[in-house]
């Protein structure tokens, strides 16, 4: 079954248009030379390299390519596409967006998903996770104004779960909601959760991300040999990002797994607002240009020094800023 409401709802949200304007679904067509082209707006809803599965307002799927050398698009854009063939098509442009949630590294970004308003990081009780790509992840959500939540999974392995849920509390105190659930068990828990959102399901390998996106669809299978079919093959599928609808007003997007989380796109600004518990201090320093690592009367310095500020926290942000100060000047 495919649901259409939840991506014309976020490409009006985006554009600031409502659904009267002729925006979401719409056809257009222009003159090139002789012949006239019939544009059309779809949902990107799997991505894997230059090849992307768009969907039309009709469910009708397209295998569509970028034009020309222009490769910025993510699962959830909404675009414009012009037909090329049978169930092909060429991406003309993107439909502006509400978020992207993105890693970078020194040498290339890489897009995870696009208009999102719920990212779910998933960890599990075994094997263990990193908490320094958890906590780069909660980064990036703060910097692009998207809801974040933290599944913890394989509750079942009790003590393991138990040992896990005592080093996730900060982020319970930092107000963050955490998930515990055994995906393989009930899935119950997230489902209240993702209703009415655009999700993004993230994690490292290993964690359950696939048993979680299994439970909550369980048509998934079909879906993705849908989209293989339409992407003429099978590979596509396997290290891509995938969205499935949930429901008329929720979907949820399935990413691969992650190793590191670059955040060289971020400015020095842009990090410290990131860290939500440094707010009531920021702005109260000795210096004005304090960034907080180092410098004599930093407030928030005085804050960890006074249990305000968990020292896990700051010492991932002192490790943050230093990579950015030596960031190559792409990134600048």
């Amino acid at each position: 079954m495919h649901y259409h409401a939840d991506w014309m709802r976020g490409a009006e949200s985006a554009s600031g248009r409502d659904e009267n304007d002729g925006y979401a679904g719409r056809s257009n067509s222009v003159n090139q030379g002789n012949r006239k082209a019939l544009l059309e707006d779809g949902l990107i809803v799997a991505a894997h390299g230059r090849h992307y599965a768009v969907e039309l307002s009709n469910a009708e799927l397209l295998h569509c390519y970028p034009r020309g050398r222009r490769n910025v698009y993510a699962c959830g854009d909404v675009v414009e596409i012009e037909r090329s063939g049978d169930r092909q098509g060429t991406i003309n442009s993107v439909h502006p967006r509400s978020s992207l949630l993105y890693r970078s590294d020194r040498h290339r970004q890489k897009i995870i998903a696009a208009n999102v308003t719920l990212a779910v990081f998933v960890v599990a009780a075994r094997p263990a996770f990193n908490e320094d790509l958890l906590m780069r992840c909660l980064i990036a959500c703060e910097q692009q104004k998207i809801t974040a939540v933290i599944v913890l999974n394989k509750t079942d392995l009790v003590e393991e779960s138990a040992r896990a849920a005592t080093q996730l509390a900060l982020y319970g105190e930092l107000g963050y909601t955490l998930v515990p659930l055994s995906a393989k068990k009930d899935i119950s828990p997230l489902e209240y959760v993702l209703r009415n959102h655009r999700s993004v399901v993230v994690g490292q390998s290993g964690m359950g991300k696939s048993t979680i996106v299994n439970a909550l669809i369980p048509q998934a299978g079909a879906r993705t040999a849908e989209i293989s079919q339409a992407l003429d093959s099978g590979k596509h599928t396997t290290t891509s990002a995938q969205l499935y609808h949930l429901d008329a007003e929720s979907s949820i997007i399935d990413s691969p797994g992650l190793q590191t989380f670059g955040l060289m796109h971020l400015s020095q600004s842009e990090l410290v607002e990131s860290f939500r518990e440094f707010k009531p201090f920021v702005g109260h320093c000795r210096f004005d240009d304090c960034r907080h690592t180092v410098e004599p009367g930093c407030a928030v310095i005085a804050a960890v020094g006074r249990d305000e500020i968990d020292p896990r926290r700051w010492n991932a942000y002192t490790s943050l800023a230093a990579d950015l100060e030596t960031k190559p000047p792409a990134w600048a």
